[in-house]
């Protein structure tokens, strides 16, 4: 249960809170969203006694917090939660660095463009008709501006193409890092030796230009996408209380070895595999999805990642850190993650085509026209044309034009699209896995109506407990009138009791489920989920533009059955533990489905990584939305077909621009063979198709 906060605009960091030193821990908070979140959240933590300062970064959905040493982090979860928000303890060092990548391409962008723009000026007067000595001062000014820059800018593409002619592969960076270094080493050469009247200076730096651009556009829509395989790693928690005797004491997770003893407070997550020696209460939803907490009796097993509900308990531990079961569902999620990555997208297949056909035509060129006129400087002339000419920006930006366009759209409308060939993939979908605690359910409940009086005591009861059903009562009874109670107790797993008037009353387990008892009455409280808005539309759109809909989940038969009825959907797979999950997805994969997985949870991760394409709400865990290619950033499942829809739209529109490149090439290369290409001819042609292929991606 998140606290309600107002809307504001997204973006927003707290201030910095003043520095302060001692221990410093990191918590997720998958629940915040605005402004009101940060105070909220920051004012809960500062009144803490030993928290000395606490910073929210609203973009990361996380908090700093810097505490006096040993106080740890259990203090602010506890306060965190009582407070009304979801907070889970990060190990910061497991999660990703800052993009210092995208930093130095951006850089690259804006060398090439600038000294683009001021070589093109200084060719216009070349172009114009300067005499000789005027020409050949410009041709040097253009050279001491293109050579560095280009020295700079276009590593990436010298650097790529050699790698692959190390192993052997013909990738499309090779004729280009062939026309760059023709286009300068013959511009300078016609410079030193005055030898002709153009230099390719500026059509060299266009290249160069417009290929970074879509590669730079390629290398934004990979940013947000981190290997969830990380992020769940970072979920482990860093520390553990070890109990050694009478003594407790804080230690690093990696170093419990089976047979310690660990203690757990309420609101904990399980460091690591153990067994309980008490009974226990667990919220095991984000490992199986689950929505009812299970109370366990002394002896059973505990996973790593289940919550401990109500009560402190004491695990002894069975397996190391780096066999748990968290660390196997990370494990289960790099594999996946990796096979999925291996989607070879339309530019990558056509440039396969693309590269050795160039490079066959430029040899060509250059062969033919040295033994027509006997001058191999006039054949390296026509070769440069050929491959400069015939550059694959428009084929470069095919894709990554259409990828930014779309993906800015979709994100005013309330979707994040991560991935760069998420949009292919999503085009290709036929079928689609929906889960349902916390992705088709809010986790909150809807109650029949009580009389005013026993909704007072059930609320009041309901408060007392920080066990989920009973907030979940909580929630649904917001707006009445709470009762006074006396002796308020609450026996874990089983419900709380107290006293109404002198009388005892109870909210609890029942023979039927949770039920309220008072006197001369008993009201049963059937926990009917509560649907997300857009849940039955979404479905509904879904099956009418032909797919497959199905939901999964770990939760038990009876419930799956049940929503799956209210939703119009007729496959179910209930009871699926995380592996299972994936195995589901793997399945249908081989069956020649294309699966969407549209998923919140831990048990989700590795069926959202093995999935064709997948989405997560924004409430969901932290691993689930990174091991997705697309965020719902809106409490609007209805996204979900029309972000399907607008990925086919999007497709259309790619083949449109490739069709452009084609037509394109089909009429540049033969003027660049016929040797008609001048430098003019080459940046015009060149610049066209580009701004055509981007005005085309960008249109409605």
């Amino acid at each position: 249960m998140t606290a309600a906060c107002p809307a504001c605009p997204p973006g927003l960091e707290a201030v910095a809170a003043r520095p302060a030193e001692g221990e410093t821990v990191h918590l997720s908070l998958p629940g915040i969203h605005c402004a009101g979140c940060i105070s909220g959240v920051e004012r809960t933590l500062r009144a803490v006694p030993g928290i000395r300062a606490a910073r929210v970064n609203l973009g990361r959905r996380r908090v700093r917090v810097t505490s006096v040493p040993g106080l740890g982090a259990a203090p602010a979860l506890a306060a965190l939660r009582d407070a009304g928000y979801e907070a889970h303890e990060l190990d910061e060092a497991a999660l990703a660095p800052a993009d210092a990548t995208g930093r130095l391409l951006l850089a690259r962008v804006a060398v090439a463009g600038f000294a683009m723009m001021n070589v093109m000026v200084l060719s216009v007067a070349v172009w114009s008709g300067a005499t000789e000595v005027t020409r050949a001062l410009f041709h040097w000014v253009s050279a001491a501006v293109a050579l560095p820059a280009l020295a700079f800018a276009a590593q990436p593409f010298f650097t790529d193409a050699w790698a692959g002619l190390r192993h052997g592969r013909m990738t499309m960076d090779l004729p280009i890092a062939v026309a760059i270094a023709l286009a300068a080493g013959s511009s300078l050469h016609e410079t030193l030796t005055r030898a002709g009247t153009h230099a390719w200076f500026d059509a060299a730096l266009s290249l160069t230009f417009f290929l970074l651009a879509g590669r730079y556009l390629d290398h934004r829509a990979r940013a947000a996408a981190r290997s969830a395989a990380a992020a769940l790693a970072a979920l482990e928690l860093p520390r553990a209380v070890l109990i050694d005797g009478d003594a407790r004491r804080p230690v690093a997770v990696a170093d419990l070895r089976p047979g310690d003893r660990i203690a757990l407070t309420p609101g904990a997550r399980a460091p690591v595999d153990g067994v309980a020696e008490d009974a226990a209460t667990l919220d095991r939803s984000a490992l199986t999805g689950e929505a009812v907490p299970a109370t366990v009796p002394a002896g059973a097993a505990v996973a790593a990642g289940e919550v401990v509900l109500a009560a402190p308990l004491t695990l002894r531990v069975t397996a190391r850190a780096e066999d748990s079961a968290l660390r196997r569902l990370a494990a289960l999620v790099e594999v996946a993650e990796t096979a999925r990555h291996r989607h070879s997208g339309m530019a990558e297949r056509a440039a396969r085509a693309y590269a050795p056909l160039v490079h066959g035509l430029a040899a060509a060129a250059f062969l033919g026209w040295w033994l027509a006129t006997g001058s191999a400087a006039q054949g390296i002339a026509v070769a440069t044309a050929t491959l400069i000419i015939s550059c694959p920006c428009a084929l470069g930006l095919a894709v990554p034009a259409v990828t930014a366009a779309v993906t800015g759209r979709l994100f005013r409308a309330g979707l994040l699209l991560k991935s760069a060939t998420a949009l292919e993939r999503l085009a290709e979908i036929d079928t689609v896995l929906l889960d349902k605690t916390g992705t088709l359910t809010e986790g909150t409940a809807t109650l029949p109506d009580l009389p005013p009086a026993a909704a007072g005591v059930a609320l009041s009861l309901a408060r007392a407990s920080a066990h989920p059903a009973a907030q979940a009562v909580a929630a649904a009874l917001e707006g009445a009138v709470p009762a006074p109670l006396a002796d308020l107790r609450e026996v874990p797993g089983e419900g709380v009791s107290g006293l109404w008037d002198g009388a005892p009353v109870f909210l609890g387990r029942g023979g039927g489920g949770t039920e309220l008892r008072l006197p001369g009455a008993t009201h049963p409280l059937p926990l009917e989920e509560r649907l997300r808005p857009g849940a039955a539309a979404a479905v509904r759109a879904l099956r009418d533009a032909g797919h497959d809909v199905r939901l999964v989940t770990g939760d038990a038969p009876a419930r799956a059955h049940a929503l799956a009825r209210r939703l119009g959907i007729d496959a179910v797979h209930a009871g699926v533990r995380p592996e299972a999950k994936a195995a589901l997805v793997t399945d249908l994969a081989r069956a020649g489905r294309r699966v969407l997985m549209v998923g919140d949870g831990l048990n989700d991760t590795g069926a959202l990584a093995a999935a064709h394409a997948s989405m997560a709400p924004a409430t969901a865990l932290d691993a689930a939305r990174v091991a997705s290619d697309a965020v719902i950033l809106r409490p609007d499942l209805t996204l979900i077909p029309k972000t399907l829809a607008a990925a086919r739209s999007a497709m259309r529109r790619v083949a449109q621009n490739l069709w452009i490149a084609t037509a394109y090439n089909a009429v540049a290369i033969p003027v660049a063979l016929a040797g008609l290409a001048t430098p003019l001819a080459a940046a015009i042609a060149m610049s066209t198709s580009s701004v055509t292929v981007v005005l085309n991606a960008v249109r409605r």
